[in-house]
């Protein structure tokens, strides 16, 4: 069995979803420069790769009261986009 997460620790690991989020939003809206050099099977594999790590971190049971509302809907705008 893995070792409870610190509250800290959490904390780092809710930041870097925020952030996976904030990559997945990035890279579907076209008027965003972030991976514009990238052509569209490119940005589905950046998409892809920041959606599962967000999945995987979902996935726990610990979170507690952390705000999921964007992650959960990066996740969703995600599965849209790479199909």
């Amino acid at each position: 069995m893995a070792e409870a997460r610190t509250d800290e620790l959490k904390a780092q690991n809710h930041a870097a979803c925020l952030d996976g989020a904030k990559v997945i939003t990035a890279v579907i809206d076209d008027d965003d420069d972030f991976c514009n050099d990238l052509d569209t099977a490119g940005k589905k594999a950046r998409v892809s790769r920041s959606m599962d790590y967000l999945v995987d971190m979902m996935a726990r049971d610990d979170w507690g009261s952390e705000d999921m509302t964007k992650i959960k809907a990066a996740i969703s705008a995600g599965t849209t986009f790479v199909g």
